[in-house]
């Protein structure tokens, strides 16, 4: 069975990250919008990521335009957002979509299974 570590993403720089490399580590994946009435829950974000880095937790986040186009920028000035805004430590990767054809592969994998855990 697949899991997320079967995926890759890229990074704001452009490099391709395999996500094998948090194998074994939780992982908390978030979607992002800067505009989002919910951003300022980027405070909250980080500090569960300061409380528990140490034992592991990874959290990354993935900016995405598709909801009431709520992050316009490019992906280097959401990340820039996040951490000059509330000081998110944790790594932003480049924007993807999540919904429709151009869903990125890892999103579309991770509606899969919350449908499956649903039943």
């Amino acid at each position: 069975m697949a899991t997320i570590y079967d995926f890759t993403v890229t990074k704001t720089s452009g490099e391709r990250f395999p996500l094998y490399q948090y194998e074994g580590k939780p992982v908390l994946i978030v979607n992002t919008a800067s505009k989002c009435k919910y951003t300022h829950q980027f405070d909250d974000i980080q500090k569960l990521y300061d409380k528990y880095k140490d034992q592991g937790l990874q959290v990354i986040g993935f900016p995405c335009n598709q909801f009431a186009e709520q992050e316009p920028g490019s992906s280097e000035e959401a990340a820039s957002f996040c951490q000059i805004n509330y000081g998110v430590k944790f790594p932003m990767f480049s924007k993807m979509d999540v919904n429709g054809d151009t869903a990125h592969p890892l999103y579309d994998f991770l509606k899969k299974i919350r449908a499956f855990r649903r039943v």
